[in-house]
């Protein structure tokens, strides 16, 4: 789905592997060294649990970068869009009280997002030198100034 969205942009899409915490700093500067004009970071367990090391090395390598969470766009990354995590944890919550209720598990519907939240870090836009266009300041949902 990437790939074939990168073709349609006439994009290069170059993939990089984050299997360990000590892998970020290189995958980072491979992209550097690659010429990349931005990064974006997928949603994975192990990536949201190096979101600050990827925030601090693609500020240091000057590497515009987008996160699912917006809680990465707070901690200083530039740019998220994705799900709520407040939410999804409160229909977890609503999920799980369900099947202590007597719920089968089998029986709960499959649920998937339905609000997605756009969040823009001006601080790091100006660190990185960069304009946000109006347009998408007036479509954020935070703007973290």
């Amino acid at each position: 789905m990437t790939a074939s969205a990168a073709l349609s942009l006439n994009l290069k899409l170059q993939v990089l592997e984050v299997r360990r915490r000590e892998d970020v700093a290189g995958v980072v500067r491979a992209a550097r060294n690659a010429q990349a004009e931005a990064l974006n970071v997928f949603s994975s367990p192990i990536l949201a649990s190096l979101h600050r090391e990827i925030i601090a090395f693609a500020a240091e390598y000057r590497l515009p970068a987008i996160y699912q969470w917006k809680e990465h766009a707070e901690a200083g990354g530039l740019i998220s869009y994705g799900p709520s995590l407040a939410a999804m944890w409160r229909q977890s919550a609503i999920m799980v009280a369900k099947v202590l209720k007597g719920v089968k598990p089998a029986d709960l519907p499959v649920e998937q997002p339905t609000k997605f939240e756009l969040a823009v870090n001006l601080r790091t836009a100006k660190s990185l030198d960069l304009t946000i266009p109006p347009s998408v300041l007036l479509r954020a949902d935070e703007v973290i100034e």
